[in-house]
């Protein structure tokens, strides 16, 4: 038995043999993490668990009884409602009201690109910090929002009905296109007293299985008034990223003003606990946890386990090795400092990617998901009505899954094709180009040939290092994927290496600069002989045809995702929850440490634990500390913990999200999970996996001991608004 199957009475798709083996062998760089030592065990004696589905709770589903019942205390329609209206969800991810005056809690990692944004000339806030010593030095940040949710109903029927009597994609999707927008008009004309401030989303949970219309109550003034430094915020950098134990001060706060410009008072707010929590105590984390799949058919798992997530781990380690190397190159230029929260991002992606593989490939995983589609398919079969209509749900996603398969090599060779952040700008002119020459030989209409000009014309440049990697990485991407004697890979490289293909390609096409296409545009000199329209030229029908196959295969399978989700929800109903879908829901859990690598992890670590790291690493490592921080300040207690892990089921998007008690007293700000809850895109499985916090009591020693926030610190105390420091001090 291979890692990468399991022979079981109903087994799953074997790979042996098809197409994609010799291009897959080479594709993944960077090794897969161990998700925990995997005990021996005997797979035939492996179940699925009661929670392996995880405890990503809705708020339309709440549940109540077993909160209740677990924990002992009234988890009563009220408590949910007070939890519910006292989180926040912010561009990807969430936070929460601290405060009766609109202060908001979050992580710093959370608002970096709104600190950058804030800054002014001369100012680096990212790196030194921000405290806003007044009510009125709070920055409000540009483009931005948070949504409260103050509604929420079913509309399952509405829009079932609209679906079932629907003939074929095509009018399917203008169905439910029709229907959530007539839902969506209706609930913001009973809601939208407050105008543009009510957004209303529908959203399909279980994949289709439900749909919920959440109405959002939108605040557009939102306002900076705490950041730590990013040193201290991501303390240990990448290398600490997605493990434990951590030492982070990852948190920020903002302030949520109303129209009238003063700070909002919001109806609920969590207190800010002075006692923080200890071993053993239950936490509930509130937040909008990200896409998972943990309910897709196993089919669909081994497909991304063949294909999806090892083709994007490549991407992610390529086209980071052309952002350090653009950095190395030019490392005191502002663009080689602008890149740095994209670094984070996609180094933050191939970690969680690289875990996530691990879990696919982990046979007692394999094997759990494999039981729970085996009950399923029982269940099914057991029901006479349910068999009618499901009974060949499972063969046809299988078949779906084999039809991509066969288009892997397309998937890689052009995944994130044309993304402005990561694609050549080359390439993607040279795509434009030709549009624009071919409507201009086909003596296309005016308004079509200015507008693809105006298309080519818009594509900016990136720095010339940078372009020069990411050119050389698509190339490489075409060689990989497509194989060295394929036609588009044959054109491209002619006989050279990706590097040296792309260093000529830049050479001799004016495509390379934004200014010499103008020029080129303007003088008429741009024909369809320059080398890198030729190689768009040949590249586009292929890629087109790719996209054109795969979003059918896709809009496929999107409508059969729908229907496993219907039996689900009918054989299970609320028992399991839905996948994450970057709504809110709540999760809980409890402050437990964990064995792992031989010794045993703490629940939670101290500032001792961060001047140890500090001392053992040294300035100009990722375990660097501010300058402010780097001898102790006085007063402020080492001992005070600062991260701490549970076991409560979050994911990407949660970052951010509030861990409260049953007393809705706000303990800790949750920002990452350890390795071993990587695999938690799939399965929930508690043993392993834990969330990292940072402790509320060690947030409160910064504010007070290092940032004198004097003001902040004593309204988490009071919850009273202090405009000045001084009007704080005075009242203490």
């Amino acid at each position: 038995m291979s890692e990468n199957r399991i022979r079981m009475p109903i087994e799953p798709r074997s790979f042996a043999g098809m197409a994609v083996a010799a291009w897959l062998t080479v594709v993944v760089c960077a090794p897969a993490p161990l998700l925990g030592q995997t005990m021996r065990v005997d797979l035939d004696t492996v179940r699925a668990g009661k929670f392996d589905f995880g405890k990503m709770w809705t708020f339309e589903y709440p549940p109540s009884d077993y909160f209740t019942a677990t924990y002992g205390f009234d988890a009563d329609e009220r408590w949910f409602e007070r939890a519910r209206l006292s989180v926040l969800r912010i561009p990807g991810c969430s936070a929460s009201f601290v405060s009766p005056n609109g202060l908001v809690a979050t992580n710093h990692h959370c608002v970096r690109g709104a600190v950058t944004r804030v800054s002014r000339p001369g100012e680096s806030l990212l790196d030194n910090g921000y405290s806003a010593a007044a009510l009125d030095e709070e920055r409000r940040i540009p483009n931005y929002h948070a949504d409260q949710l103050i509604h929420i109903e079913d509309v399952s029927g509405e829009v079932f009905a609209a679906l079932d009597r629907a003939a074929g994609d095509a009018e399917r999707q203008r169905a439910e296109r029709e229907t959530v927008g007539a839902i969506r008009t209706r609930l913001k004309g009973e809601y939208g007293a407050a105008g543009d401030s009510v957004w209303v989303q529908v959203v399909k949970l279980y994949h289709g299985g439900r749909y919920s219309a959440y109405v959002f109550r939108r605040f557009t003034d939102v306002r900076l008034v705490v950041a730590a430094e990013l040193q201290a915020a991501f303390f240990g950098g990448d290398a600490d990223n997605f493990t434990y134990p951590r030492y982070d001060l990852d948190f920020a706060f903002l302030r949520i003003y109303g129209a009238d410009g003063q700070p909002h008072e919001p109806t609920h707010h969590f207190r800010w606990s002075e006692e923080g929590v200890e071993e053993g105590d239950v936490v509930f984390v509130i937040g909008n946890p990200g896409s998972t799949n943990r309910l897709r058919a196993l089919s669909q798992l081994e497909y991304q386990r063949a294909v999806e997530v090892p083709v994007r781990i490549q991407f992610y380690v390529s086209r980071l090795a052309a952002l350090d190397a653009f950095r190395q190159a030019e490392p005191r230029t502002a663009e080689a400092m602008n890149v740095r929260n994209l670094m984070f991002s996609l180094s933050n992606s191939l970690k969680a990617r690289t875990g996530q593989l691990a879990a696919l490939r982990d046979p007692l995983i394999m094997k759990k998901k494999w039981d729970a589609e085996r009950q399923l398919r029982q269940a099914i079969r057991e029901d006479a009505e349910l068999n009618r209509h499901y009974g060949g749900l499972f063969r046809r996603l299988e078949r779906i899954q084999e039809a991509k398969e066969e288009l892997g090599p397309s998937y890689g060779a052009f995944y994130a094709f044309g993304s402005p952040a990561f694609s050549s700008a080359t390439l993607r002119r040279a795509v434009a180009a030709a549009s624009y020459l071919t409507a201009l030989a086909t003596d296309a209409p005016a308004d079509t040939v200015a507008a693809r000009r105006a298309r080519l014309l818009e594509i900016g440049d990136f720095p010339e290092p940078l372009e020069l990697g990411y050119l050389t990485a698509r190339l490489a991407d075409l060689a990989r994927y497509l194989g060295p004697d394929h036609a588009i890979t044959r054109l491209a490289l002619q006989g050279e290496s990706p590097a040296e293909a792309a260093a000529r390609l830049i050479e001799a096409s004016p495509l390379s600069n934004a200014a010499r296409t103008a020029r080129a545009v303007d003088d008429g000199s741009l024909s369809d002989d320059d080398p890198v329209v030729r190689l768009a030229t040949v590249l586009m029908p292929e890629y087109l045809e790719y996209v054109r196959t795969f979003g059918e295969l896709s809009r496929d399978e999107e409508r059969l995702e729908s229907e496993l989700g219907r039996v689900r929800f009918e054989v299970y109903g609320r028992s399991i929850p839905p996948d994450g879908t970057f709504s809110p829901r709540i999760t809980d859990g409890k402050v437990r440490g964990y064995e792992y690598n031989g010794t045993a992890a703490p629940p939670y670590t101290t500032f001792f634990g961060l001047y140890d790291r500090y001392n053992s690493h040294g300035p100009g490592t990722e375990w660097d500390l501010p300058n402010r921080w780097r001898r102790p300040p006085e007063g402020l207690d080492l001992s005070t913990p600062l991260n701490f892990v549970s076991t409560a089921d979050t994911y990407g998007g949660n970052s951010g999200s509030p861990a409260v008690t049953p007393e809705l007293e706000l303990v800790g700000l949750n920002f990452d999970r350890n390795i071993e809850g990587l695999s938690r895109d799939f399965i929930y499985l508690p043993e392993r996996g834990r969330n990292v916090m940072v402790d509320v009591r060690a947030i409160r020693a910064a504010l007070d001991a290092v940032y004198d926030a004097d003001r902040i610190v004593a309204e988490l105390a009071s919850g009273v608004l202090y405009e000045t420091e001084a009007a704080a001090d005075a009242a203490r």
